[in-house]
């Protein structure tokens, strides 16, 4: 973040510029309006999900430099909802005006191989893992990493996208084309670990420089994508703590201003490894919209603004359970909401999709409130199985 932009709180009748226009622009429009600030999102989509709640939509790519530059003379502070844009875009926005988390968060996180060296630096582990760029730099690498192996390829990839699993060395022949990337392109070739548990730890970091950290979340992933997460998380209060420590020094390294999230591996000897940073609210933070006394959203634009660090608190055992789409491509409608709300307890978030196909993310329902985690993420689960798409 740089040091040339004022510092004092930003107030609320200001205007917060957001760059990505889903689900998490949406529900940081939310939480920001609340507070009295004004919204404006770039997007390609004039219709994108957070568009119902802006009060403009500069429509444009995310490499689009001109309508970047039309966003920094609407707004007084930019952040982003997703690592997928240009870094000149936004080291261009940054001499303009504040960019929170900042570049450095940006290209470290969009790069999956600048995030494993960037892990690497600060002593922190991952999964073992090299950079290949032909075939045998993959043969080369599965004979010191072994099998079963994941390649992925350095940009673009999410929800499980853009990776190739080699599960043996009969797989090897080919993996490089099924990926899809030019030949010579660097890729990220690691070993898959054998994890106990999958977690994640969000956290804020304020401008003065101090945390605030919610409870670590357990989460289940499915092809990649996050199905449901549960927090507090049933781990060691050493587990947690070290997560959480985990997460400061992440922070703290990436200068970030806004919410950090890092989805770690519980190793079965006890420790942590990271598997994804992402700089900016995330999937596994949701449950905090209901579950905890400040929701990650207000969280961000607390820090981003300014403003004090409200408590991170979880008010009980709360699950969350993503709502994805089935079927191929039609317009989206809803059914059995009524059924799915009649557990008291439940919360219904859709993200307005216009189209809905299988396994895109259309929303989540959280449950809040139960007696314990096992019991608030049955009670999710039996929720959202009387949800369809019609």
């Amino acid at each position: 973040m740089s040091n040339r932009h004022p510092r004092a709180p930003l107030r609320p009748g200001t205007t917060i510029g957001v760059l990505g226009g889903g689900q998490l622009g949406r529900m940081l429009g939310f939480a920001a309006r609340s507070m009295g600030y004004r919204i404006v999102v770039l997007d390609p989509d004039p219709a994108c999900p957070a568009a119902a709640i802006a009060d403009r939509v500069v429509v444009g790519a995310y490499d689009d430099a001109a309508a970047a530059a039309e966003l920094a003379t609407l707004v007084d502070v930019v952040t982003y909802e997703l690592e997928h844009v240009d870094a000149s875009v936004v080291a261009a926005l940054d001499a303009k005006l504040p960019v929170r988390p900042g570049l450095l968060a940006l290209t470290v996180a969009q790069d999956r191989l600048a995030e494993r060296r960037f892990a690497a630096g600060l002593g922190i582990a991952t999964a073992p893992w090299r950079e290949v760029a032909d075939d045998a730099d993959l043969a080369a690498a599965a004979r010191e990493l072994g099998f079963p192996l994941r390649l992925k390829a350095p940009f673009g990839g999410y929800d499980g996208r853009s990776q190739v699993r080699i599960g043996s060395a009969d797989e090897l022949p080919g993996a490089l084309e099924r990926l899809g990337r030019p030949p010579g392109t660097p890729l990220l070739l690691e070993a898959e670990l054998d994890f106990a548990m999958e977690l994640s730890i969000v956290l804020a970091r304020g401008l003065d420089g101090g945390t605030a950290a919610f409870p670590v979340s357990r989460n289940v992933h499915d092809t990649g994508i996050l199905v449901e997460s549960v927090a507090p998380a049933d781990v060691p209060a050493g587990v947690a703590a070290a997560a959480t420590a985990l997460g400061e020094r992440i922070a703290e390294a990436l200068d970030s201003v806004g919410v950090v999230t890092a989805e770690l591996f519980l190793l079965r000897d006890g420790t942590l490894a990271v598997n994804e940073l992402a700089p900016r609210v995330h999937n596994s933070g949701h449950w905090t919209i209901e579950g905890a006394r400040t929701s990650q959203f207000e969280q961000h634009v607390r820090a981003i603004c300014g403003l004090p660090l409200g408590d991170p608190t979880a008010l009980g055992p709360t699950a969350m359970v993503n709502l994805l789409g089935t079927g191929e491509a039609r317009e989206a409608s809803l059914e059995g909401a009524a059924e799915a709300l009649a557990d008291p307890l439940a919360h219904l978030h859709v993200y307005a999709k216009r189209t809905v196909f299988e396994r895109r993310k259309m929303g989540h329902l959280t449950l809040a409130g139960a007696a314990t985690p096992d019991e608030a993420l049955r009670r999710a689960r039996a929720a959202v199985a009387k949800l369809r798409w019609a």
